[in-house]
């Protein structure tokens, strides 16, 4: 008889392999190098090919529209990825496992204060390409520009703009890595960190991974995890 573990296996390792795209661009989720990657969704990805009794590989990225790509049309079966409507069109996700703030930065002497300021004629707001703050900034802003680059804080610098968006822990650390800059601290949005498999998975399959998860909330796994990688346990989504 077929149960969901193996309807799972089938989905996500047809061949005996998860492939897990891994996106080192964004801090909080991987660190390190494609060589030793490390952090919450290196953990979560290694958590889920024990359970599905799996060998893992990952490929790994500098950037989330990368291993979206990957994901989407290459040959990964696992994905960890911002929830946009963009990219549900092309795959499947999960509910959170991880909650992130996207905030904005600006020079001491700027007159905004709040994300509603910012998106205001005339004003220049440095992104990285292909982000989930692209995405929902593009689909959001209606006066403000976006000028996009390898990093938000890096093309704000570059190209002198008014704002830099990112999410809020290296913006943090860029803001007080240089002076003449604050953090608008109230967040522009709220990035909701999910697993994501390609649009073809069953749905049991992905019921099986929003169970799964939900366990590694409640028993600590995900904050563990953050914990050991030097990030916030706060960051770990509730349980669904």
């Amino acid at each position: 008889m077929t149960t969901t573990i193996d309807q799972a296996r089938a989905d996500l390792a047809p061949d005996g392999v998860l492939r897990a795209a891994i996106n080192l661009g964004n801090p909080v989720l991987a660190q390190g190098d494609s060589q030793h990657p490390s952090g919450v969704t290196i953990d979560l990805a290694r958590e889920i090919a024990h359970r599905l009794d799996t060998e893992v590989r990952f490929t790994c990225f500098d950037a989330a529209r990368k291993s979206f790509q990957e994901l989407a049309e290459g040959p990964a079966t696992l994905g960890f990825l911002a929830v946009e409507p963009a990219r549900a069109e092309q795959v499947t996700f999960t509910a959170p496992y991880v909650l992130i703030d996207g905030v904005y930065a600006v020079p001491d002497a700027s007159p905004h204060r709040t994300p509603a300021d910012v998106d205001a004629a005339g004003v220049r707001i440095g992104v990285k390409e292909g982000s989930a703050y692209d995405l929902f900034l593009s689909r959001t802003l209606e006066h403000a520009t976006i000028f996009r680059g390898a990093d938000g804080t890096t093309t704000f610098a570059e190209q002198d703009l008014d704002v830099a968006a990112g999410i809020r822990e290296p913006v943090t650390a860029y803001v007080a890595s240089h002076p003449g800059l604050r953090v608008i601290d109230e967040p522009f949005m709220q990035i909701r960190q999910a697993v994501a498999t390609k649009p073809t998975v069953r749905a049991e399959t992905t019921g099986w991974l929003d169970a799964l998860l939900d366990e590694l909330l409640a028993g600590g796994f995900v904050a563990d995890a953050l914990r050991r990688s030097g990030q916030g346990e706060g960051l770990a989504a509730p349980r669904s």
